[in-house]
């Protein structure tokens, strides 16, 4: 008797801790286990991001870090740490926590646009994912990539087409530009390229001059006109003399894109380099811009007329006056000359 006693008690108390050990994981587990106010927070985990140094991170986010900790080892998260942007909603389990860091990594919105150079390229994208600017810079300028995809240096910006792409936080400057060359090439579908080949000129040509319709012009209304303009000068062996290149031009030179020039000045016109368009005949040998797809499809799509010549529009800013003889375009050109010189514009 007394020995079912003891065994009954051992039961019991057997019992007691089974239930208490329950308890604890249950609590463990799915008890809320979030501190911030707010319905959702995010979470940036770096690539190769140790479970050590994640604690961290997630400690002001938690109400007991030990207690994730415990669930995470139990569930072998702790070395499966995978970077990415993750959304943890208020009042979260330590399960759905780490389900949601296990598997959740969502994208993030990519927008860039008109970015004169691959630096600056560069450093928009650092901002808006985890790679920063010089290793976008050195995927960008990789020898190799280059040659591969028959890209120079100058031409290099031609496969960033402007607008806004869905990435991992986590992608890599090597995931990023590949990315970016796939959508080149899905941009450069066959209704693109027939009307590439129709005007006579290949894509790289088009991005070349659709940089000068977007540095000439911000009315997207008025770049159809603007590229049947440079297009009757090309067709016509006529020199470009566009002064957004010869403005490019001085920036590169003075190595600073910064540099805000408003008057291209009669000795700008003199300078030696492919980008003078005053001075060399066709294209410049790279984009001096990236433009919009607006601009883009400007050039596939140009207005027809007989313009050759267009100065600013004094009495109607943003918009050009358009000229069929140089005699017309002196006499245009006279408003704009007596214009600037009354707004005192030196440079």
């Amino acid at each position: 008797m007394y020995i079912k006693k003891i065994l009954l008690a051992v039961a019991l108390i057997g019992l007691v801790v089974a239930g208490i050990f329950a308890y604890l994981i249950y609590d463990a587990l799915l008890t809320p286990n979030t501190s911030f106010k707010n319905e959702e927070a995010f979470v940036y985990i770096p690539t190769d991001t140790s479970f050590e140094e994640l604690i961290p991170l997630l400690q002001p986010l938690l109400k007991d870090v030990g207690n994730f900790e415990m669930v995470a080892k139990r569930k072998q998260y702790d070395n499966r740490v995978r970077g990415g942007k993750y959304i943890l909603k208020k009042n979260m389990s330590n399960n759905d926590i780490v389900n949601t860091l296990r598997s959740n990594n969502i994208p993030v919105k990519v927008s860039f646009n008109n970015q004169e150079t691959l630096e600056k390229l560069a450093s928009r994208i650092s901002t808006q994912i985890e790679a920063d600017s010089v290793s976008l810079l050195s995927s960008f300028t990789e020898e190799a990539f280059l040659t591969a995809n028959d890209l120079t240096s100058e031409t290099a910006l031609s496969i960033y087409i402007p607008n806004s792409y869905e990435f991992f936080w986590n992608t890599s400057g090597t995931e990023f530009r590949d990315r970016m060359l796939k959508e080149y090439n899905s941009f450069w579908n066959k209704d693109r390229l027939a009307q590439s080949k129709e005007i006579g000129l290949s894509p790289k040509e088009v991005i070349a001059l659709a940089a000068i319709v977007q540095k000439e012009t911000a009315k997207v209304d008025e770049r159809p006109r603007v590229a049947g303009l440079y297009l009757n000068r090309l067709n016509s062996k006529m020199l470009l003399q566009a002064d957004p290149t010869v403005i490019y031009d001085i920036k590169k030179q003075s190595g600073n894109f910064d540099t805000i020039i408003k008057r291209v000045l009669y000795k700008d016109l003199e300078l030696k380099s492919p980008y003078n368009t005053y001075k060399y005949s066709g294209l410049p040998p790279g984009p001096i811009t990236m433009p919009d797809i607006s601009s883009i499809d400007a050039v596939l799509k140009p207005e027809k007329h007989e313009y050759y010549y267009m100065v600013v529009n004094v009495k109607d800013f943003g918009y050009h006056m358009f000229a069929k003889s140089l005699t017309q375009h002196n006499r245009n050109k006279e408003q704009y000359i007596r214009w600037i010189n009354e707004q005192k514009i030196m440079r």
